[in-house]
Protein backbone atom coordinates (compact mmCIF):
# COMPACT_ATOMS: atom_id res chain seq x y z
CA UNK A 1 0.00 0.00 0.00
CA UNK A 2 1.25 3.44 -0.90
CA UNK A 3 0.06 6.81 0.86
CA UNK A 4 1.41 9.84 -0.16
CA UNK A 5 1.39 13.43 1.86
CA UNK A 6 2.61 16.94 1.86
CA UNK A 7 0.25 18.42 -0.20
CA UNK A 8 -0.99 21.55 -0.26
CA UNK A 9 -1.43 25.56 -0.97
CA UNK A 10 1.48 27.61 -1.68
CA UNK A 11 2.62 30.57 -3.48
CA UNK A 12 4.37 30.68 -6.79
CA UNK A 13 7.92 30.07 -6.19
CA UNK A 14 7.68 28.51 -3.00
CA UNK A 15 7.79 24.61 -2.40
CA UNK A 16 7.00 21.50 -1.31
CA UNK A 17 7.84 18.41 -0.57
CA UNK A 18 5.88 14.76 -1.34
CA UNK A 19 6.59 11.44 0.42
CA UNK A 20 5.61 8.56 -1.04
CA UNK A 21 5.09 5.59 2.30
CA UNK A 22 5.17 2.20 1.46
CA UNK A 23 3.95 -0.68 4.21
CA UNK A 24 4.15 -4.22 3.82
CA UNK A 25 7.03 -4.02 1.07
CA UNK A 26 10.29 -2.85 0.87
CA UNK A 27 9.96 0.08 -1.40
CA UNK A 28 13.97 -0.12 -2.59
CA UNK A 29 13.23 -3.13 -4.28
CA UNK A 30 10.57 -1.09 -6.90
CA UNK A 31 11.10 1.51 -9.14
CA UNK A 32 8.93 4.36 -8.31
CA UNK A 33 7.33 7.36 -10.11
CA UNK A 34 5.79 10.39 -8.98
CA UNK A 35 2.65 11.68 -11.57
CA UNK A 36 0.32 14.31 -11.60
CA UNK A 37 -3.09 14.66 -13.02
CA UNK A 38 -4.45 18.53 -13.68
CA UNK A 39 -8.26 18.71 -14.25
CA UNK A 40 -8.94 17.90 -18.05
CA UNK A 41 -5.73 16.47 -18.82
CA UNK A 42 -4.11 13.47 -18.79
CA UNK A 43 -2.06 11.89 -16.32
CA UNK A 44 1.52 12.77 -16.76
CA UNK A 45 5.08 10.85 -15.26
CA UNK A 46 7.16 13.57 -13.28
CA UNK A 47 9.85 11.97 -12.05
CA UNK A 48 10.83 8.48 -11.68
CA UNK A 49 13.77 6.60 -9.68
CA UNK A 50 14.64 3.09 -10.62
CA UNK A 51 15.17 0.14 -7.78
CA UNK A 52 17.70 1.31 -5.04
CA UNK A 53 20.54 -1.18 -6.61
CA UNK A 54 20.24 0.99 -10.03
CA UNK A 55 19.56 4.33 -8.56
CA UNK A 56 18.84 5.98 -11.95
CA UNK A 57 16.58 8.88 -12.01
CA UNK A 58 14.37 10.42 -14.71
CA UNK A 59 12.65 14.03 -14.93
CA UNK A 60 10.16 15.47 -16.94
CA UNK A 61 11.19 18.70 -19.01
CA UNK A 62 9.19 20.96 -17.12
CA UNK A 63 10.43 20.43 -13.81
CA UNK A 64 14.33 19.66 -14.55
CA UNK A 65 16.08 21.53 -12.21
CA UNK A 66 13.38 22.05 -9.93
CA UNK A 67 12.39 18.85 -8.28
CA UNK A 68 14.36 16.27 -7.16
CA UNK A 69 13.51 13.04 -6.41
CA UNK A 70 15.25 10.98 -3.51
CA UNK A 71 14.73 7.56 -1.64
CA UNK A 72 15.12 6.96 1.81
CA UNK A 73 15.65 3.02 2.57
CA UNK A 74 15.74 3.14 6.61
CA UNK A 75 11.97 5.12 6.38
CA UNK A 76 10.77 3.23 3.17
CA UNK A 77 10.24 6.30 1.45
CA UNK A 78 10.44 8.03 -1.72
CA UNK A 79 10.44 11.74 -1.74
CA UNK A 80 9.52 14.65 -4.09
CA UNK A 81 11.51 17.64 -3.46
CA UNK A 82 9.47 20.89 -5.43
CA UNK A 83 10.90 24.04 -5.65
CA UNK A 84 10.45 26.96 -7.79
CA UNK A 85 6.50 25.85 -7.76
CA UNK A 86 4.64 27.45 -10.59
CA UNK A 87 0.68 27.75 -10.93
CA UNK A 88 1.34 25.09 -14.08
CA UNK A 89 2.21 22.23 -11.25
CA UNK A 90 -0.73 22.61 -9.53
CA UNK A 91 -2.47 19.10 -9.92
CA UNK A 92 -2.89 15.70 -7.94
CA UNK A 93 0.18 13.88 -7.34
CA UNK A 94 0.34 9.94 -7.34
CA UNK A 95 3.00 7.73 -6.15
CA UNK A 96 3.40 4.55 -7.91
CA UNK A 97 5.92 1.36 -7.43
CA UNK A 98 6.14 -1.53 -9.52
CA UNK A 99 9.74 -3.93 -10.30
CA UNK A 100 11.62 -2.70 -12.58
CA UNK A 101 11.03 -3.80 -15.93
CA UNK A 102 12.50 -1.12 -18.61
CA UNK A 103 14.52 1.66 -18.04
CA UNK A 104 13.30 4.45 -16.03
CA UNK A 105 12.67 6.79 -18.71
CA UNK A 106 10.66 4.26 -20.46
CA UNK A 107 8.59 3.87 -17.03
CA UNK A 108 7.93 7.44 -16.31
CA UNK A 109 6.72 7.67 -20.15
CA UNK A 110 2.51 7.74 -19.93
CA UNK A 111 2.44 4.93 -22.82
CA UNK A 112 3.46 2.94 -19.56
CA UNK A 113 0.95 4.09 -16.98
CA UNK A 114 -0.69 0.49 -16.86
CA UNK A 115 2.74 -1.00 -16.56
CA UNK A 116 2.81 0.27 -12.55
CA UNK A 117 1.39 -2.14 -10.41
CA UNK A 118 0.78 -0.26 -6.75
CA UNK A 119 -0.88 3.68 -6.90
CA UNK A 120 -1.29 5.65 -3.68
CA UNK A 121 -4.21 7.51 -3.47
CA UNK A 122 -3.10 11.40 -4.40
CA UNK A 123 -2.64 14.35 -2.84
CA UNK A 124 -3.56 17.92 -3.92
CA UNK A 125 -1.14 20.65 -5.17
CA UNK A 126 -2.67 24.18 -5.53
CA UNK A 127 -0.19 26.41 -6.71
CA UNK A 128 -2.00 29.78 -6.43
CA UNK A 129 -1.36 33.54 -5.05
Amino acid sequence: QLVESGGGLVQPGGSLTLSCVASGSYLDYYAVGWFRQAPGKEREGVSCISSTGNGSTYYTNSVKGRFTISRSNAANTVDLQMNSLQPEDTAVYYCAATPPVRPIQNMCHQDFLRGWGHWGQGTQVTVSS
